[in-house]
């Protein structure tokens, strides 16, 4: 999956110090990032960026080391440079080699945390970087904040021999899935993917047993998989709003995987070769 990026890791070092040339920086505009346009896009390094840009290391700020490498974000927009223009920020998912990718998604989801709490949501100060730990402090309350990261619940849905798959009605996404959503407050996991699966498909589980998790940065979420029982009837009433199709497929009547890299289609793969 994406983030099987093993032996390499991700680390927050508060000790790596100012910017060096192969650092990697991340700028965001509009819910795009900036990326280098040739055959396999890439995050720009400190070393090209502008000369105005690199004497104000002050500007960035950073996030955290992989293989020796810093990853820092930029303070404000900034205007494209370069062979670097804004893009979609699924292009990062194309990255190669793919600890790479997992590393330059990673980034940006703490880039667009860094960019939303550039202010104090209590008093209004301006916010800043806490030295000693990935956070975010106001130097007037005393405020600190920390990244966000929201659960997800998945669920594959099993009746004997079958899987249910469904398909979004909105979004980039319109490829063959399993029921998810976000966890309430106040919810367990198991609670959540009850609701979820009642709200979308008007279907009751039973014995939800965890399979596996996934941090997925594009939507800044933790995604946790479980296989659950159905409990009843098998007649799917589609919610009309979040999914445009649901339907079951038999175990080898199941569509090729679609995605490796996904904790979803992780999930059906473990289904259709019998693990799940």
């Amino acid at each position: 999956m994406f983030q099987d990026i093993h032996p390499h890791t991700i680390s927050y070092d508060p000790g790596h110090g100012a910017p060096q040339a192969d650092d990697h920086v991340v700028f965001l505009k509009g819910g795009r990032v900036l990326l280098g346009q040739g055959e396999e896009p890439a995050l720009p390094v400190f070393g090209a960026l502008p000369p105005a840009l690199q004497a104000r290391p002050d500007a960035l700020t950073y996030m955290f080391s992989m293989d020796g490498a810093g990853f820092y974000c930029c303070a404000g927009e900034t205007e494209p440079f370069g062979p670097f223009a804004y893009s979609n920020m699924r292009q990062l998912r194309g990255l190669e080699p793919p600890q790479l990718a997992f590393a330059c998604a990673t980034a940006v989801h703490i880039a667009g945390w860094y960019g939303r709490n550039r202010y104090c949501g209590r008093c209004a100060a301006p916010m800043q970087a806490k030295g000693d730990e990935r956070a975010l402090a106001c130097p007037e309350c005393g405020d600190v904040k920390y990244p966000n990261v929201y659960p997800v619940v998945i669920v594959g849905i099993v009746h004997g021999d079958s899987l249910l798959l469904v398909k979004n009605a909105r979004g980039e996404y319109r490829y063959h899935g399993l029921v998810s959503g976000f966890v309430e407050p106040g919810e367990t996991l198991e609670a959540a993917l009850a609701r979820e699966v009642m709200e979308e498909v008007g279907l009751k589980v039973a014995n939800p047993r965890y399979y596996k998790s996934q941090p997925w940065a594009f939507s800044h979420s933790l995604l946790m998989g479980f296989f659950a029982d159905l409990d009843g009837d098998p007649a799917v009433t589609l919610d009309g709003k979040e999914l445009a199709e649901a339907r079951w497929f038999g175990r080898h009547e199941l569509p090729p995987a679609e995605s490796l890299m996904s904790l979803t289609w992780d999930m059906i793969e473990a289904f259709r070769n019998g693990a799940a």
